[in-house]
C-alpha cells in the first residue's frame, strides 16, 4: 500500500468512475487500474464491485475509505505546512473552489491583486457546484471553497464574508425599465429565467419567489448567469440575480424586488484542516474583498 494507490482509491470512490478519476488525477486509466489492483492485492481483499459501467464499494472498501481520506488529508496538510515556511513570504500551493455565480463576478476581477502581493503562492482555482466542492474539500482536493451560505455539514466550518441583495434583471426596453421596485407577484405572466438544479443560487431565487407566492415554471434553465443576462436583455424573459452580477454593460436594468431577498456569501473549509500561512493571507484578502463589495 502506498500514498498514490490511496489517492486512486479515494478518487474512484468519490467519482464512481475509473475514467473520471483518471481524468481528474491526470493519469492514464491503465495506470490507475494497475495501482488499484496492487492495492487490493496488498490488502488481500477486493475494494470495488464492478457491475458493468457502475462501480460500488465493497464492505471492506467502505471501511477503508474514511481511513484513506484521513491519511491523504494528513499528508497534504503536512506538505502544505512545510512548503509554506520555506520562505519569508507565504508560499506553496493553495487550491480554492468557487461556485459559478460567484467566481466571474467577485473573485476573477480582483484575484490579480492577491497574486501580485503574494507571488510565491501557487493559487489554483476550481469552479464547480456546491455539492461537488464539498466533496472535494472532504477528499483533500481543495483547501477552501467560496459558496453561498448556509452549508450544513458537521465536518465543515462556514464563515460569512458578505451579504448582497437580489435584483430583477430585465431588458432596457421592457415594461419594467424605469421602475424603482418590482413586486414579485407582478411577474406571474413573465418568462422566468433560472439557473439549473444543483446551483445554490437557484434555490435562493426560488425561495424569495415562494415567499411572494409566485409560482415559477422556468422558461429557461442555464449553467451560468452569463447566459441568463443576455436573454433578459433581449426581452426573452426576466431573471433574479445577485447584485454582484448587475453589470451595466449587460444590456439589462436591475431593479430591487419585493419581498426583498439577499444572498449570503462565505467560505467553507474542513474543521480538521490545518491552515497554512498562504491560506490565512488569502482569507484576509477575501474578507477585505467582501467588505469592499458590501459598501
Amino acid at each position: 500500500m502506498d500514498f498514490q494507490q490511496l489517492r486512486y482509491f479515494c478518487a474512484v470512490a468519490r467519482l464512481g468512475s475509473f475514467t473520471r478519476a483518471a481524468d481528474e488525477l491526470d493519469v492514464s486509466q491503465p495506470s490507475l487500474s494497475e495501482g488499484l489492483k496492487k492495492l487490493e492485492a496488498s490488502l488481500g481483499a477486493g475494494l470495488f464491485e464492478r457491475l458493468g459501467r457502475s462501480i460500488k464499494l465493497t464492505p471492506r472498501g467502505e471501511s477503508l475509505l474514511p481511513l484513506a481520506q484521513q491519511i491523504l488529508l494528513d499528508v497534504a496538510g503536512a506538505r502544505r505546512i512545510v512548503e509554506s515556511y520555506s520562505t519569508a513570504l507565504p508560499s506553496g500551493k493553495l487550491t480554492v473552489g468557487c461556485i459559478p455565480s460567484i467566481l466571474p463576478y467577485l473573485i476573477a476581477p480582483s484575484v490579480a491583486s492577491f497574486l501580485k502581493e503574494f507571488p510565491q503562492v501557487e493559487l489554483d482555482l476550481v469552479e464547480d457546484l456546491t455539492l461537488r466542492l464539498m466533496e472535494q474539500l472532504q477528499s483533500g482536493v481543495l483547501d477552501l471553497a467560496i459558496v453561498g451560505l448556509p452549508v450544513k455539514n458537521p465536518d465543515l466550518i462556514c464563515a460569512e464574508i458578505l451579504r448582497e441583495p437580489l435584483l430583477l434583471a430585465a431588458g432596457k426596453n421592457s415594461s419594467w425599465a424605469g421602475r424603482k421596485e418590482v413586486k414579485l407577484k407582478e411577474l406571474s405572466a413573465e418568462r422566468i429565467l433560472l439557473l439549473k438544479e444543483g446551483h445554490c443560487f437557484r434555490e435562493e431565487a426560488l425561495s424569495v419567489c415562494k415567499r411572494a407566492k409566485l409560482m415559477v415554471s422556468p422558461a429557461f434553465e442555464g449553467d451560468q448567469l452569463s447566459s441568463i443576462l443576455p436573454l433578459a436583455a433581449s426581452g426573452y424573459g426576466v431573471g433574479i440575480v445577485p447584485r454582484m452580477a448587475a453589470n451595466s454593460d449587460s444590456g439589462c436594468v436591475f431593479i430591487p424586488i419585493s419581498p426583498s431577498g439577499e444572498r449570503r456569501v462565505g467560505y467553507i473549509k474542513l474543521r480538521r484542516h490545518t491552515t497554512t500561512p498562504a491560506e490565512r493571507y488569502f482569507i484576509q484578502w477575501l474578507r477585505a474583498l467582501g467588505k469592499k463589495h458590501s459598501t
